[in-house]
C-alpha cells in the first residue's frame, strides 16, 4: 500500500479530486482503521473460501442442498420443517444490524459488506499492477502501448480469476464442493451448475471491478433507509467543522489562529482516499460507508502539521456540538430488546428441536379390508426421518388399542440425514372393537429420543 512521506509539502495540494469521468481513483491509505478493515476483510474472505471444504462426520460441513431440500450445518441437518429456525436467524441478523447501525452507523458497509471487501481486494490488485491513484489515472488516459496492454490486461485477468474462484466457491455452498470441482475440471459439470458459477463470477467481476461505488450509491437499498435509524447520538465518520474551519493551506509551524484559519489545511487527502469519492467535510452523506479511510488520512496530516488528531473521527452529532453522547436511548434500547427477544426464541426453538420425525400415511385406496379369517386390517406407511449426522436405530410401536396385532418390521436403521418408509398393517378382531373409528398413536424412539404421531383405526360400523 502507498505511504505518505513525512517530508511532503502539505501547504499546497496538487492532486485532483479522485473522480474522473465517473471513475473513482482511490488513493492508498494506511492507519488504524484501515488495519482493522483489512484484517476483517481478509478474515472474512478466508472463511468464505475455506467454508465449502470443511468436513464433518465424513461429509461437507456447510452445504445448503436445495436439490435434497436439506441444509447441513456441521452436525445439524435442517429440513424444510425447520425453516422457522432460518427465519428466526434472519430476524436476529436484521435486528443486530439495526442495533449496530443506530450505535455505529454504517460500519457494516465499511467493514463487513462483501461488496466493500471484494472492491478493496480488486483495488489492491489494481495498485500492484498499475501503481498509485495518479499513475492509474495517467495510464488510463495514455494511448495504448505494450506497457499499458500488459498492465491493464494482467489486472483484468487476475480479476477474472478471482471472480471465477468466488463464483465457484459460492455455488459450492449449494452443490458438493469436491464433486463440483471435479466436474468443472473434467468439463462434465451440469448446465445449471456451470451457469451459476459463470453468473456469480460475472457479478463479482462487474460489481467489484467496474461498478464499485455505484452499487453503494445507486443500487443498495440499505444506503437509502439507513438514515431513518440514525439519531444525534449515532457514531459515524464526521468532520469537526468548529475546529477545522476556516480551511486554508499554510506552512508547518504556522500560527493558524493568527491567520484566522482552522486546523483543516484543505489538502484534499480525505477526498482522495474515499472509495465513493465524496467530501466528508460536506457533512453526513448517504454515500459514506463509514470505512474510516478519511479519518486515517486526516490523522496522518494533522500529525505532520503538529496538530491534534481527530479532526475527522468517529463521533456523534451531539458530540460535535459540544454535548455528551447518550448511549442509552429509546431507539437503541428498543432494538436491543427485540434482538434479545429474538435470540431467546431462536435458542429455545433450536434447543427444543427433535432430531427425528415420524409421519404416518394411511392407505389411500381403502379405509380398511377384511381378511380371509374375518379380521379387520388397516395398512399404513410410516416415514421415519433421521435428522442427525449418524445412523440411528429406531423401534416403532402402536398404543391406544391393546387388541391390535402388528404385521411388519418393528426395528429399523435409518442412515444419517435420510428418510426410511415402513409398510406395516394392523389387524383386530371386529368383535373386540367398540367403535368404528378408534384413536391410536404410533411411537418411535431409540431410548434417548421419542416421537409420536396420532392416527385412526377404521372398522365396519356395528
Amino acid at each position: 500500500m502507498e505511504k505518505y512521506s513525512s517530508q511532503i509539502d502539505v501547504s499546497v495540494c496538487t492532486e485532483p479530486r479522485p473522480i474522473d469521468q465517473g471513475h473513482v481513483y482511490v488513493r492508498a491509505q494506511r492507519g488504524r482503521w484501515q488495519k482493522i478493515r483489512q484484517f476483517i476483510g481478509w478474515a472474512l474472505m478466508l472463511i468464505f473460501f475455506v467454508g465449502p471444504w470443511l468436513r464433518w462426520n465424513g461429509q461437507q460441513a456447510l452445504l445448503l442442498d436445495l436439490e435434497q431440500q436439506r441444509f447441513h450445518l456441521f452436525g445439524i441437518t435442517i429440513w424444510p420443517q425447520d425453516l422457522t429456525l432460518l427465519a428466526l436467524f434472519l430476524m436476529v441478523s436484521a435486528f443486530g444490524l439495526f442495533l449496530v447501525t443506530v450505535f455505529l452507523g454504517r460500519v457494516w458497509c465499511g467493514y463487513l459488506c462483501p461488496q466493500t471487501v471484494w472492491t478493496f481486494w480488486f483495488i489492491w490488485v489494481e495498485e500492484k499492477l498499475e501503481g498509485s491513484a495518479n499513475k492509474r489515472r495517467q495510464l488510463h488516459k495514455a494511448p495504448w502501448s505494450l506497457n499499458k496492454l500488459w498492465r491493464t490486461g494482467g489486472k483484468h485477468l487476475i480479476w477474472l480469476l478471482i471472480s471465477l474462484l468466488s463464483g465457484f466457491t459460492f455455488v459450492a455452498y449449494f452443490v458438493p464442493a469436491a464433486a463440483l470441482a471435479t466436474d468443472l475440471v473434467q468439463f462434465s459439470a451440469g448446465l445449471l451448475s456451470s451457469f451459476w458459477v459463470v453468473f456469480f463470477a460475472l457479478c463479482t467481476y462487474l460489481n467489484a471491478g467496474w461498478m464499485r461505488a455505484i452499487m453503494c450509491t445507486h443500487m443498495c437499498p440499505y444506503s437509502r433507509f439507513q438514515s431513518a435509524m440514525f439519531d444525534k447520538d449515532t457514531y459515524s465518520v464526521s468532520y469537526d467543522a468548529k475546529r477545522g474551519e476556516r480551511r486554508g493551506p499554510r506552512a508547518r509551524n504556522t500560527d493558524a489562529a493568527a491567520l484566522g484559519l482552522g486546523d483543516c489545511i484543505d489538502c484534499n487527502l480525505c477526498v482522495q482516499v474515499c472509495p465513493t469519492g465524496i467530501d466528508i467535510r460536506d457533512g453526513l452523506q448517504y454515500e459514506c460507508i463509514n470505512c474510516g479511510a478519511c479519518a486515517d488520512a486526516c490523522d496522518q496530516t494533522m500529525s505532520q502539521m503538529g496538530s491534534a488528531t481527530g479532526l475527522i473521527r468517529y463521533a456523534s452529532e451531539r458530540q460535535l456540538e459540544g454535548g455528551k453522547t447518550r448511549l442509552l436511548r429509546p431507539k437503541l434500547v428498543g432494538y436491543g430488546i427485540m434482538l434479545l427477544l429474538m435470540l431467546v426464541v431462536l435458542v429455545y426453538a433450536a434447543a427444543s428441536r427433535v432430531p427425528m420425525a415420524l409421519d404416518v400415511q394411511r392407505d389411500r385406496n381403502q379405509l380398511y379390508r377384511e381378511t380371509t379369517q374375518g379380521w379387520v386390517e388397516n395398512t399404513y406407511i410410516l416415514k421415519l426421518s433421521n435428522r442427525t449426522q449418524q445412523p440411528q436405530d429406531y423401534r416403532v410401536r402402536v398404543t391406544g388399542m391393546d387388541t391390535l396385532r402388528w404385521t411388519g418390521p418393528e426395528e429399523v436403521t435409518v442412515p444419517a440425514g435420510e428418510i426410511v418408509n415402513l409398510s406395516i398393517s394392523l389387524t383386530a378382531d371386529p368383535y373386540q372393537l367398540q367403535n368404528s373409528i378408534q384413536a391410536i398413536t404410533f411411537v418411535a424412539g431409540n431410548g434417548l429420543l421419542q416421537v409420536q404421531t396420532n392416527s385412526q383405526f377404521f372398522s365396519p360400523s356395528r
